[in-house]
C-alpha cells in the first residue's frame, strides 16, 4: 500500500482528498489511499520521524508549510527561496521539499486573462503571497506593491522580489490605494471584512486564493464595483495535479480530476 495525505489545521474543508482519491481511481492506482491529517507546525517533525516507508508525499497547507522546509531533508530551490513548501515527496535519502503552488497560481492568472503583467499588488505576507511573488515576477511584472496590515511582517515577500530583481513598495493596509490593475489576496476568511473599505474599482482584476466559501466578502465586495474576480478554485487543482504527478509519477488525469471537483461543487 502506498499512502499520502493533506498536512495542515484547519484541514477538515480541504477538497485536496477529492482531488487526489480521483487521480488514483483514474489511474488504477488501488494501492494507494490520502487522507487529511490535522496538525500544527510543531508536529510536523515528530509525524514524519514516527512514519512508515509506505507514506509516499503530502500535501502541506497553512499553517505548516515553513515547517516542511525546515524539516525537509533536501529542499528544491523554489521553496528554498520561498522558505514555504506546500509537497513532501518521499526519496531515498528522506523527504524532499517542493512547491507548486506559483504554478497553481500561475495558470489561475492565465485562465483568468492575464497574460502580461505590468504592475501589481499582493495583501498579505504569508508563504503563499511569497509564491504569488514568484508568480507575478514569471508573467513580467514590473513593479509590486506588498500590502500588508504590519510592514515588519513582509520580509519574506520583499525578499523574494529582491531575489527576483523585481522593484517593490510596501503599503500598510489602511494606506492601500490598489493602483495596480492586478490583485492577488492571500488574505484568510476571517480578516477579509479590514479588505471591504479598500478602493476596489471595476478595472480591477482580483484573484482570491480563497475558494471556499465562496465568494467571499471580497469577492462580493469586487464584484459590486464591475470588477473581475477569480477564485483559488484553479490554484488549488493545478497545484493538485503537479502534485498527483511528483507523488506518483504518472502524468495527471486531469479530465477526471477536473470531473470530480465540478460534481462536489455542484452538490455543495
Amino acid at each position: 500500500m502506498s499512502r499520502a495525505a493533506v498536512l495542515g489545521r484547519p484541514v477538515s474543508h480541504s477538497l485536496s482528498p477529492l482531488l487526489h482519491r480521483a487521480a488514483y481511481e483514474a489511474l488504477g492506482l488501488t494501492d494507494w489511499t490520502y487522507e487529511a491529517l490535522d496538525i500544527g507546525p510543531d508536529d510536523l517533525p515528530v509525524l514524519l520521524a514516527g512514519l512508515g516507508e509506505e507514506w509516499r508525499g503530502f500535501s502541506v497547507t497553512m499553517p505548516c508549510k515553513q515547517a516542511a522546509v525546515d524539516v525537509a531533508d533536501v529542499v528544491e530551490p523554489l521553496p528554498a527561496l520561498l522558505h514555504a513548501a506546500n509537497t513532501l515527496i518521499r526519496t531515498e535519502t528522506g523527504w524532499r521539499a517542493e512547491n507548486t503552488d506559483v504554478g497553481g497560481v500561475g495558470m489561475a492568472l492565465q485562465l483568468a486573462g492575464v497574460s502580461d503583467v505590468g504592475a501589481a499588488t499582493i495583501v498579505g505576507a504569508g508563504g503563499t503571497a511569497s509564491a504569488a511573488a514568484v508568480a507575478v515576477a514569471s508573467l513580467g511584472a514590473e513593479h509590486v506593491d506588498v500590502v500588508v496590515r504590519n510592514p515588519f511582517r513582509a520580509g519574506d515577500v520583499t525578499r523574494v522580489l529582491q531575489v527576483l530583481g523585481v522593484p517593490f513598495t510596501v503599503t500598510q493596509l489602511a494606506d492601500a490605494t490598489l493602483d495596480s490593475p492586478l490583485v492577488v489576496s492571500t488574505v484568510p476568511i476571517g480578516g477579509q471584512p479590514d479588505l471591504l473599505h479598500l478602493p476596489w474599482r471595476g478595472g480591477h482584476t482580483v484573484l482570491d486564493v480563497l475558494y471556499a466559501p465562496w465568494p467571499t466578502p471580497l469577492a462580493q465586495r469586487v464584484g459590486a464595483v464591475g470588477g473581475t474576480v477569480a477564485s483559488g478554485l484553479d490554484v488549488l487543482f493545478w497545484q493538485a495535479t503537479a502534485q498527483v504527478e511528483l507523488m506518483t509519477g504518472h502524468p495527471a488525469p486531469i479530465a477526471a480530476m477536473r470531473t470530480a471537483l465540478d460534481a462536489a461543487l455542484a452538490a455543495r
